[in-house]
């Protein structure tokens, strides 16, 4: 019988031992898909209270997964375990294993340390111990990478931005993998930059081995034999192509491809001028992991505007209990700058006050002093995933009379009767709401398309009105045409 991947899971812990063994079959079946560049590296996984038997099992598989797609050996790769939790052990030495058998028994033996979770004094214990020179680790060289891929599910109880940034100046490249309600703030301290590369967030265990992919793919020093586009083995939004043993994704007609080299958006729309505000709930509901999501969609809707001095200037404003302008509008006028500027936003927390937030907006967001201009239209996105603690009617309805376009976008709990307050008219295009936050990527794209503007809609209108009294006009003068053939028939049978 086949067992399942789940199915392994539940044997493990239920035999011990005898699962381990069945983990490693389950492994090794996993095809290696290309041959990897030399590297030293070492998995520093949490195993503190918080990550149970099972979860810590899961996390095996994964780093088993990745390692079965890793050229394992002395001239070619490495690979060290650092297990932690209030101290840190380390489980596997860059020089233990030469072979990938060898290593893969070892690390289905490693148990859980079950106490707190010091991630600061394992990356230190990595740079200090499992990177030396004692321990396996080769001679600093511009030809061997050293690498580490940090997993945590929690708050670090001690400081890890200190120790990070030295750990990368000594140049070790870190992957952070974050799951559950880890501190996402901790994260972004430890990886390496670009964040997009080496930061990584799963909602739990049980999926975390679909990351394994991206770190397969992370050490190939050569293209895949096989057809990766026919095989489905390739994360392309839409499109995969062949090319080269490789392949390079692609995006369908009307839709442009995305900086991370795979997703697809909307074109970018030629828009008029425009000082757009984000107005974004940052309450202690929301949570970390989810504020990372919101500002990727941010960050997705700025990607298809046309960002210039001129064209379309963005402000950001983030608000729970208190209200804090994050940059005002035309600070950054490309999006490279601007998206930089999104993603460094910090998470505030606490209340949800979004009636104080929206006469901010409407008294201060869109003011010259803020670098509003004068005669442009004025959009206000308001993001929100509850309900308001505050009062909301006077001030949105006021928010609208000003002239101000106003979208309302709500998450989970949001409340659609609130949403509906701040919405413009017609409330179909400028209201939207989904219960998940992953779904947030699809109202992205239907509000990009609401917010872009034709050049000139009067003379496209004019156009389309045209065009029909040609239509009109031409279904007319056919009948006509008929009617009259239809007498000269008639006219001609009685001639005859």
């Amino acid at each position: 019988m086949m067992l399942t991947p789940s199915l392994f899971l539940l044997l493990l812990g239920l035999n011990g031992a005898q699962a381990n063994t069945d983990i490693r079959k389950t492994v090794t079946k996993v095809p290696a898909l290309c041959k990897t560049r030399p590297t030293d590296l070492v998995f520093i996984i949490d195993s503190s209270r918080s990550v149970s038997p099972s979860q810590f099992e899961q996390v095996k598989v994964f780093l088993l997964k990745v390692i079965e797609g890793l050229d394992v050996g002395p001239n070619a790769t490495r690979v060290g375990v650092v297990n932690y939790a209030s101290h840190a052990k380390n489980e596997v030495s860059l020089k233990t294993h030469s072979t990938k058998a060898g290593l893969i028994k070892a690390v289905t033996k490693i148990e859980p340390l079950s106490t707190g979770t010091m991630t600061g004094l394992a990356i230190q214990f990595a740079l200090n111990k499992a990177f030396s020179e004692g321990e396996g680790a080769r001679v600093k060289s511009p030809d061997i990478s050293k690498v580490a891929i940090v997993v945590t599910d929690g708050r670090p109880q001690d400081y890890v931005k200190d120790v990070a940034k030295r750990a990368r100046d000594a140049g070790i490249e870190i992957f952070a993998i974050g799951v559950g309600r880890v501190d996402m703030h901790a994260l972004r301290h430890m990886a390496s930059d670009p964040l997009d590369d080496h930061l990584d967030y799963v909602k739990n265990y049980s999926i975390i081995e679909k990351l394994t992919k991206k770190f397969q793919k992370a050490f190939c020093v050569d293209h895949p034999v096989s057809d990766l586009c026919a095989s489905g083995d390739h994360d392309c939004e839409q499109v995969c192509i062949t090319s080269k043993g490789s392949y390079k994704c692609a995006c369908h007609s009307g839709f442009t491809l995305m900086d991370d080299g795979r997703s697809c958006s909307v074109q970018a729309c030629s828009s008029s001028a425009q000082d757009v505000v984000f107005l974004i709930d940052g309450s202690k509901s929301i949570r970390p992991e989810n504020f990372e999501l919101v500002k990727k969609w941010i960050n997705l809707i700025i990607e298809n505007m046309e960002i210039s001095e001129n064209k379309i200037n963005v402000g950001l404003v983030q608000y729970s209990s208190t209200v804090r302008q994050e940059f005002p509008l035309g600070r950054y006028n490309n999006k490279k700058d601007l998206k930089e500027a999104v993603k460094k936003m910090d998470y505030m927390e606490k209340g949800t006050m979004t009636g104080q937030a929206l006469r901010y907006l409407v008294g201060t967001g869109f003011s010259v002093g803020q670098g509003g201009r004068p005669g442009v239209t004025k959009v206000g996105i308001v993001f929100t995933d509850g309900r308001s603690q505050d009062y909301i009617s006077d001030i949105a309805k006021e928010a609208k009379e000003n002239g101000n376009k106003m979208y309302a976008v709500g998450v989970g709990s949001a409340v659609p009767s609130e949403l509906k307050e701040i919405a413009s008219e017609p409330i179909a295009e400028h209201y939207f709401y989904t219960a998940d936050f992953k779904a947030m990527n699809q109202i992205a794209k239907k509000l990009q398309i609401s917010i872009c503007q034709e050049e000139d809609p009067c003379e496209c209108d004019s156009l389309v009105k045209f065009q029909k009294k040609v239509e009109e006009a031409l279904q007319v003068l056919t009948k006509k045409l008929e009617s009259m053939s239809k007498r000269i028939a008639l006219l001609e049978n009685k001639i005859v």
